[in-house]
C-alpha cells in the first residue's frame, strides 16, 4: 500500500470543539452584539476594469521585474510600516484581509473558513472598504475566503480599483478556477502576489487542495509572471495525512523558483456550528505525530539555511510551531486589531481569522471599535492557543531595529530580492 494512501486510512482523531478558554469564547458570543454596517444615501459600485491594459505584455528581464517589486514593496510595505510606527495610537492596519467569500468550492477537511449558506460580498462594501482602509494609511489589501475566484469578474474589480491606488494585492487560493484567462485579467489589473494553497500532489478526499488537478494552470500562472511582475508562492498545511507530499511539493516551488509557506494544522479556536468534520479526522495531528512533525520542520529549516530554499516562515516560527501542536505557545505579541484587522464579507470588523465567527462588536469599516485594554485581555488568552503566520511574522517585524538591519541587508544585495525573511 502506498505510504499517502496508509495515511489516510489511518485511524482519525476527534477533536473538542473549541479550543480557546470557555470564559473567553462566552464574552466573545454575545447574542445579538454583531454590529450591522450602516447605508449610504446611494449603493456605491466598482468600476469595470478595462481589458487588456497592456495587450501582449513583453516578459520583464531580471532587473526589471526585481526593480518592480522592489519599488512595490516600499510603496505598500515599507512606506506604511514606518508611518504605523509614527502614528503608533491610530488603527494603522498593515495587513488588512477582505473576506469577499465565506463560500467554497472544495471541502477540505480540516478547514472551518467557509459556509456556503452565506452571501458574498457586496460591490458597496468592497468598494467602501478599499476606500476606507486607503484614508488610514492602508497599502496592502489580502483578498480572502473561502474561495475569492467563485466570483472572477468581482475580483478583477477589487484588484483594478485597488492596483490604481497603489495597493498591494494579495490573493489566496486553491487555483481549480485560475484558468489562464483569469490569470491574464488579474495580472493586468495589477495583482501583486499569487498565494496558491496546496497541501498534497494527488487529489484525496480529505485534502482536495491538490496540485496535480491544476498543475497546467500553475505552470501558466508561473509562466506568466515576468509578464505582468506578480509573484507566486505556495501555501502548504502540515497535516497527518500529507508529510511527504509537503517535502514533494517543496521541491516542486523550488524547481519553479518560488516561495514556500507553512501552518501547522489545527483544529477551530472557536466553535463553528457549520464545520462537519471535526469527529473522524485523518488530517489532524496527533501525539504520535509529534516526532515527525519535528523532523519535518527540521528538513524544511536546512532546506531554507543551507540549499537556499525561499520560504516565508522564519526559523524562529518553524521552531515555534512544534511547541502550538504540544499546546505550548510561547509568548508573542500579536498586533491584531492594530496593525492586522479582517473585513468580513457583511462590512463588520474582527482583529483576526479566528475571531470571523464571534459576534463581540469591533465595529464596522468607516466606524472601527478596536479597543486596545480588550485586546490586550482577550490575547493573554487566545494568543497562547494560536500561532498565526501572518500575525506572527507581522508581530516579529514590528521592530524598528530588526527592519532597518534587514533593510540594510538587502541595500548591500542592491535590493535584488532575497529568499530570506526578517530573521
Amino acid at each position: 500500500m502506498a505510504p499517502a494512501l496508509q495515511q489516510e486510512n489511518a485511524p482519525a482523531s476527534s477533536a473538542p470543539p473549541s479550543r480557546l478558554d470557555q470564559k473567553l469564547h462566552q464574552i466573545l458570543y454575545k447574542e445579538e452584539s454583531r454590529p450591522v454596517l450602516a447605508p449610504k444615501p446611494e449603493i456605491e459600485v466598482l468600476p469595470e476594469p478595462p481589458y487588456p491594459i497592456h495587450p501582449d505584455p513583453v516578459p520583464m528581464t531580471k532587473s526589471e521585474y526585481q526593480k518592480l517589486n522592489a519599488i512595490r514593496t516600499w510603496k505598500t510595505w515599507g512606506s506604511p510600516y514606518f508611518k504605523s510606527r509614527w502614528y503608533k495610537n491610530d488603527l494603522r492596519p498593515i495587513i488588512p484581509y477582505l473576506f469577499t467569500e465565506w463560500k467554497c468550492n472544495l471541502d477540505c477537511h480540516y478547514c472551518w473558513s467557509y459556509n456556503n449558506k452565506v452571501k458574498g460580498m457586496t460591490e458597496d462594501t468592497a468598494k467602501r472598504s478599499i476606500d476606507w482602509l486607503h484614508s488610514i494609511g492602508s497599502r496592502v489589501l489580502a483578498l480572502m475566503g473561502g474561495e475569492p475566484l467563485l466570483r472572477p469578474k468581482f475580483i478583477h474589480k477589487i484588484v483594478h480599483y485597488s492596483a490604481k491606488k497603489d495597493i498591494f494585492v494579495y490573493l489566496p487560493t486553491n487555483g481549480r478556477l485560475m484558468k489562464p484567462e483569469v490569470v491574464d485579467r488579474l495580472g493586468d489589473a495589477g495583482i501583486a502576489t499569487v498565494n496558491l494553497a496546496v497541501d498534497s500532489v494527488k487529489d484525496r478526499k480529505s485534502l482536495p487542495k491538490a496540485l496535480d488537478p491544476i498543475r497546467p494552470y500553475f505552470e501558466y500562472l508561473v509562466k506568466r509572471q515576468h509578464h505582468y511582475g506578480y509573484t507566486v508562492m505556495f501555501n502548504i498545511n502540515i497535516c497527518r495525512n500529507n508529510m511527504d507530499d509537503v517535502k514533494e511539493l517543496t521541491e516542486i516551488a523550488h524547481d519553479a523558483g518560488i516561495a514556500t509557506d507553512y501552518h501547522i494544522n489545527e483544529t477551530p479556536m472557536m466553535e463553528q456550528d457549520h464545520f462537519k468534520h471535526l469527529d473522524e479526522n485523518v488530517t489532524y495531528l496527533t501525539p504520535d505525530d509529534w516526532s515527525k512533525v519535528d523532523d519535518l520542520l527540521d528538513y524544511l529549516d536546512d532546506k531554507r539555511h543551507n540549499e537556499g530554499y525561499k520560504m516565508v516562515n522564519q526559523s524562529k516560527h518553524m521552531q515555534e510551531m512544534k511547541q502550538l501542536m504540544r499546546g505550548a505557545v510561547p509568548p508573542w505579541k500579536c498586533r491584531a486589531g492594530q496593525n492586522s484587522l479582517i473585513v468580513r464579507t457583511d462590512g463588520t470588523l474582527a482583529p483576526c481569522f479566528p475571531m470571523y465567527s464571534a459576534t463581540h462588536d469591533w465595529g464596522t469599516i468607516e466606524n472601527p471599535k478596536f479597543d486596545n485594554a480588550q485586546l490586550d485581555e482577550m490575547k493573554k488568552e487566545c494568543s497562547t492557543h494560536c500561532l498565526s503566520t501572518c500575525n506572527y511574522i507581522l508581530a516579529y517585524c514590528y521592530d524598528t531595529k530588526r527592519v532597518l538591519k534587514w533593510v540594510a541587508k538587502q541595500a548591500m544585495h542592491g535590493f535584488k530580492g532575497s529568499s530570506d525573511t526578517i530573521q
